[in-house]
């Protein structure tokens, strides 16, 4: 028999947390930079828990984006800044800040497709 007092968690109705916009903030490809210095916090096994593996101000790319337990958004990101001890690493959307400005990529797919398909007579 069920405990009715005991909480379930539903990932089909999860809220994003309260950190992340509605839709992504950055596209893939953009140029950020690290709003905070990023420590180890026992995740990566190659240095001491606690040390510095990017500091606030390098710079990156975003590779990928995806979501952490379904409600956190992680993006991916490649910095090549050469005083960092980790060159690709996991940040949130608050971690960041775009050095460039947001390019909605699907739409412009999108466009270009539907641009295309009426040059071309089939």
């Amino acid at each position: 028999m069920a405990d009715v007092d005991i909480l379930l968690h539903n990932s089909v109705m999860a809220k994003l947390s309260s950190k992340d916009e509605e839709r992504a903030k950055f596209f893939l490809g953009q140029k950020v930079k690290l709003l905070e210095d990023v420590k180890n916090d026992g995740t990566y096994p190659y240095l001491p828990v606690g040390s510095v593996m990017i500091e606030k101000g390098s710079q990156g790319y975003i590779r990928s984006i995806g979501d952490f337990l379904q409600v956190i958004r992680v993006y991916e990101v490649h910095f090549l800044d050469s005083r960092a001890e980790v060159e690709i690493i996991g940040c949130r959307e608050h971690e960041l800040e775009a050095l460039e400005p947001y390019r909605d990529l699907e739409a412009e797919e999108y466009e270009w497709m539907m641009n295309y398909s009426k040059q071309k007579s089939y």
